[in-house]
């Protein structure tokens, strides 16, 4: 499966906001938007005028990149979300949430997107008991999702599990530390989605 094996902090840069891709790098001093806070490359700082389809296009870019999906992906996301009764921008970013990878990051159990996916990959989580090893899985209200019982001794989330207790989790989700699983309670409003996009621009893009 294709997928982007660059540098994610240029990402952030060419958005010129903090996307948090790099977990607890991402709140430190050596973030790339603290260190070179305008965009990568040779015309970085210099000064530009942005279309109204730039806009668009960068609020788009923006979305892909914070919930790492790929282009044809994000579009399939996108129509789903207009053929669902609703708000379209508010569904499409409750997709994007609703995805494993996502859902394992909100739940604490993974510094990033990032790693969530590549902890996925590996096998180390289940829904509701059954092994789930496909980051882009669409989960739903009511599922409960763990890290497996042969996974659950590792060092690495035993360090995931104790932060994530000290940073607390977000109120559509249910989770057990101890257990390392939460449950599904429902989907998540737009007040509780914290990611710094504007889905209406998305929205206006693909109407064009």
């Amino acid at each position: 499966m294709a997928r982007y094996r660059g540098a994610v902090c240029r990402h952030c840069r060419r958005e010129g906001a903090k996307l948090f891709l790099k977990g607890e790098r991402c709140y430190t001093d050596k973030c790339a938007m603290v260190r070179h806070p305008y965009p990568p490359g040779e015309h970085g700082q210099s000064r530009s005028k942005v279309s109204e389809y730039g806009l668009q296009l960068r609020e788009k870019q923006k979305a892909r990149r914070i919930y790492g999906v790929l282009e044809r992906q994000f579009h399939n996301y996108f129509k789903e979300a207009d053929r669902r009764k609703g708000v379209t921008g508010e569904i499409l970013l409750q997709i994007l949430e609703s995805r494993l990878d996502n859902v394992t990051y909100r739940m604490g159990l993974a510094a990033s997107r990032q790693q969530a996916r590549q902890l996925i990959k590996h096998g180390h989580f289940a829904v509701n008991g059954k092994k789930v090893d496909i980051p882009s899985y669409l989960t739903r209200p009511g599922e409960v999702i763990s890290v497996r019982e042969k996974s659950r001794g590792k060092d690495v989330f035993k360090e995931l599990a104790e932060t994530g207790q000290q940073q607390g989790t977000v109120d559509w989700l249910e989770v057990d530390f101890e257990k390392m699983s939460g449950k599904i309670i429902r989907k998540p409003s737009r007040e509780e989605i914290d990611s710094p996009v504007s889905e209406q621009l998305i929205v206006e893009m693909y109407s064009r």
